[in-house]
C-alpha cells in the first residue's frame, strides 16, 4: 500500500492530523490547556505527520496561531504541509455561517498567511460554497489566489462531483476535496470514486467515527483481535487508507495518547477478507 501522496507541492504521509480539536469547546476560543495543544502538534510531527489541516474558523484563529507557535522554524514548516481553509464566519460556539464574497475570501487568505507566518499557503481550501454568493464569483477569486502566488494549491470542502467539475470549468485545478467520510458514513462514495479516477486527494473528516460498527463485539472489535488488540480507531483508519490510494485521513485530538494510538494505524495492513468484512458491515 502506498503510504505517501503529492499534496501542497510536497510528498506527504497519507495519515495526517486535523487541528480542529486543539481549541476550545464548540471549536471556539483558546484551548483549555495551551501547553497540551503545543505538545500534541509537536508530537504529531515527531510521529511522522507531514500534513496538518486547519482553518481560520477554528477558534476562530487560535488553531493557526498555535500551529505557528509549535512548528514554525523561523522560515517556515520544512517538509510539513500546512493546509488551511476560509469562508466561514463565527459568532459563537458551534455556530458557522458561510460567506463567499470575493472580498471576504481574500481577507481570509491574507490573514491566514499572516497568522501562519508564510508567504504562500501550501493548500488553501474553500470551507463551504456560499449559497448566497454566485459560485463563479467564489471560484474566480480563488483562482486569483493561485495566479498571484498566495496559494500553491486549492481544495474544496463538503462538495459534490458537480461542484468540483464546475470549479474545474472555471479554471481551477482542484488538488483536494474534504468531505465527511468514514467506515460508518459513506454518503460521499460517488465523490470519492470520482476523486480516485481524477487523482484528487480525498481528505475525510470525522475519519474514526465508525458508529455502531465500533460497539463491543462488533466487526471492528473482531478484526482488532486479529491484529494484537489494535484499537477500533486504528482499524477504522487502516480501512480508510486501504479504501483508496488518494485517501488522506486527518484524525484530530487534543490528547497525545490518543494521537499516538491513531498513528498506530500506519502499521496495520488489513487482509482482503478483513477489508471486505468491514466494507460489507456498514
Amino acid at each position: 500500500m502506498t503510504t505517501t501522496i503529492e499534496l501542497g507541492g510536497k510528498t506527504v504521509n497519507r495519515l495526517g492530523y486535523g487541528a480542529m480539536r486543539i481549541v476550545g469547546d464548540g471549536v471556539w476560543g483558546p484551548p483549555k490547556d495551551h501547553d497540551a495543544a503545543i505538545r500534541v502538534l509537536r508530537r504529531s510531527v515527531e510521529l511522522g505527520v507531514t500534513f496538518i489541516d486547519t482553518a481560520d474558523s477554528y477558534g476562530p484563529f487560535y488553531s493557526e496561531d498555535l500551529i505557528r507557535e509549535a512548528l514554525h522554524d523561523g522560515s517556515g514548516y520544512g517538509d510539513v504541509v500546512i493546509a488551511t481553509k476560509g469562508g466561514f464566519t463565527r459568532t459563537g460556539p458551534n455556530r458557522w455561517t458561510a460567506v463567499g464574497r470575493a472580498a471576504y475570501l481574500r481577507q481570509c487568505i491574507l490573514m491566514s498567511l499572516r497568522r501562519l507566518g508564510v508567504e504562500r499557503i501550501d493548500l488553501w481550501q474553500l470551507h463551504r460554497i456560499d449559497p448566497e454568493t454566485p459560485r463563479e464569483e467564489q471560484f474566480g477569486e480563488i483562482k486569483a489566489f493561485v495566479d498571484e502566488g498566495l496559494a500553491d494549491q486549492i481544495g474544496l470542502s463538503e462538495v459534490g462531483v458537480e461542484d468540483v467539475q464546475a470549479a474545474q470549468a472555471a479554471g481551477l485545478r482542484i488538488a483536494s476535496v474534504q468531505n465527511r467520510y468514514n467506515l460508518g458514513d459513506r454518503r460521499a462514495e460517488e465523490l470519492l470514486d470520482f476523486c480516485t479516477r481524477e487523482g484528487i486527494a480525498f481528505i475525510p473528516w470525522a475519519p474514526v467515527d465508525a458508529g455502531t460498527l465500533a460497539r463491543p463485539g462488533g466487526p471492528l472489535e473482531d478484526v482488532a483481535k486479529q491484529h494484537g488488540g489494535a484499537s477500533t480507531s486504528q482499524l477504522a483508519l487502516a480501512w480508510l487508507l486501504r479504501r483508496s490510494p488518494i485517501m488522506v485521513p486527518i484524525p484530530g485530538t487534543s490528547s497525545v495518547a490518543h494521537l499516538e494510538d491513531n498513528m498506530g494505524a500506519e502499521g496495520i495492513e488489513l487482509t482482503d477478507a478483513e477489508f471486505q468484512l468491514l466494507s460489507d458491515a456498514a
